[in-house]
């Protein structure tokens, strides 16, 4: 199976719900008025689709409509798909521009983080790169044993210290392996703190500290896993990681398991932040680039 048809499989609880709505709304009406789109509003907002999100596609929808004459509320599907597509953006895959380049995947605890650097580190291997994990996530002994678990099956290399140890420390080495052996790429796991912010800005700051020192002018991304079953919250967990860390970009877990993919326009749209990743599946190959429009293809198909 290509992972456009995962991607559609994985989408069809979030397409039942969504599109589902959206079509028995669409049904409803003979024209186009504004009980429509107050209704319409209302039902994107249901969809896990921020309200200042809903407002703004709501808005564009009421323009094309507008601008080219349309009365037949069957047509609102095909500009709606237009309006979702623009506000996602184009592809933007990750920079692997310098030798090494650097991935620091944050993200609080449950999301998936772990199980997504085993993926992602499969990826990359199968890409042809040489890479090395570093277990930056010192503060948890189980994370330490996941992601070792994970990378032996992706069979790439895993610098670790014992439970409690440094994790600047831990980046430190994963880089001077990675310059030794010439790596092409490091990922590097870190604690799901989020409680203390304080104490995780201080934590990634440092190991930001380590990573220019050790590879000046290297290609650095900052990736925050987020599970896209929790919607809403999930857009919370970006705004308090935000203003943690310079994230780069959002890898989106769990995609499969929800009805509430709608969240990848919001994130797109309110943060600004865009979405890098995708998971739909428990498999290690069950990662992809997100493409805006195989997303709307598959949410709309």
């Amino acid at each position: 199976m290509g992972f456009f048809e995962k991607l559609k499989n994985g989408l069809r609880k979030t397409k039942e719900s969504m599109m589902g709505r959206i079509e028995r709304l669409l049904h409803a009406f003979t024209k186009i008025d504004e009980d429509l789109f107050e209704e319409l509003e209302e039902t994107l907002i249901l969809s896990d689709i921020g309200v200042n999100t809903s407002v703004k596609i709501c808005d564009r929808v009421r323009d094309y409509v507008k601008q080219k004459g349309i009365t037949d509320p069957a047509m609102i599907k095909d500009i709606l798909k237009e309006v979702i597509a623009e506000m996602l953006g184009e592809e933007q895959p990750l920079d692997m521009s310098t030798v090494p380049s650097v991935i620091l995947v944050i993200g609080v605890n449950g999301v998936g983080k772990t199980t997504t650097i085993g993926k992602l580190a499969n990826q990359l291997k199968n890409q042809g790169k040489h890479v090395i994990v570093a277990a930056a996530d010192t503060f948890r002994a189980a994370a330490i044993d996941q992601l070792e678990v994970w990378t032996e099956r992706a069979g790439v290399e895993l610098i670790k210290h014992k439970e409690g140890s440094d994790p600047a420390a831990v980046v430190f080495d994963a880089l001077t392996a990675a310059k030794a052996r010439q790596a092409d790429v490091v990922i590097c796991d870190t604690a799901g703190r989020l409680h203390n912010k304080k104490n995780l800005m201080k934590e990634l700051e440092k190991i930001s500290r380590i990573v220019h020192q050790q590879a000046e002018g290297c290609a650095l991304e900052v990736l925050l896993a987020l599970d896209a079953t929790t919607g809403q919250n999930a857009v919370n967990q970006a705004q308090q990681f935000n203003e943690a860390a310079d994230i780069t970009g959002i890898i989106l877990t769990k995609l499969d398991g929800t009805a509430k993919g709608g969240i990848v326009i919001t994130i797109c749209d309110d943060l600004k932040i865009p979405v890098k990743l995708v998971t739909v599946g428990e498999k290690i190959d069950d990662i992809q680039p997100f493409i805006a429009k195989d997303f709307v293809d598959a949410l709309f198909e």
